[in-house]
């Protein structure tokens, strides 16, 4: 039976989903194409009509976590209280790929760091927009300071074995962002016209 072009691209999202899951929570090395298949519901010897191997799925895994949308603040606020919260701490396989893959991606291919950097200028971009909005005279600066500070932290908070530490490094990152945005809670940005 012959795969509509609709089912391949079905199928390659699927692919991507469970890629995606996959390294986040275990890293790179520790997940075979067989794995990421298995958990896609697909058989392994499909994998070579979508990819040309393992480093061409983590290359474009990684993209396709951050075009997923689960990068963008709209509502920075929100998003500062989503990002450092207990719930993404403790959802590596859903939560932010960069705090989950970063200490990996660095010994990937060129286009795994390629994808891996747009992934990071377009949420700087997001949050510089959405600090922008405040007023701020140095969003881009700001933003990036932002930004690494929630992935440092979210680092951080799932590294330590206490919870009461993990929890602190969480809650007063977003307090000392808040104070360094101008966001502290219940400072809404001003909406765009």
């Amino acid at each position: 039976m012959r795969v509509t072009r609709e089912q391949m691209q079905a199928n390659r999202t699927r692919i991507l989903d469970a890629a995606g899951w996959l390294f986040r929570e275990k890293g790179f090395d520790a997940v075979s194409v067989a794995e990421v298949m298995k958990a896609a519901g697909l058989t392994h010897g499909g994998f070579y009509g979508h990819f040309e191997s393992k480093d061409d799925l983590i290359a474009q895994a990684i993209a396709h976590i951050f075009s997923g949308g689960l990068q963008g603040p709209d509502d920075l606020n929100a998003y500062l209280d989503a990002y450092l919260s207990p719930l993404h701490r403790d959802s590596v396989a859903k939560g932010c790929p960069t705090a989950a893959l970063i200490a990996d991606v660095r010994r990937q291919t060129p286009a795994a760091r390629l994808a891996m950097t747009a992934g990071f200028r377009s949420q700087i971009d997001r949050i510089a927009s959405a600090i922008a909005e405040t007023k701020s005279p140095n969003a881009r600066r700001a933003a990036i300071g932002a930004w690494a500070s929630l992935v440092g932290a979210l680092v951080l908070a799932r590294t330590v074995d206490d919870p009461t530490l993990s929890g602190e490094i969480l809650e007063e990152t977003r307090n000392w962002i808040g104070g360094k945005t101008g966001l502290s809670r219940g400072d809404e940005p001003a909406v765009a016209t």
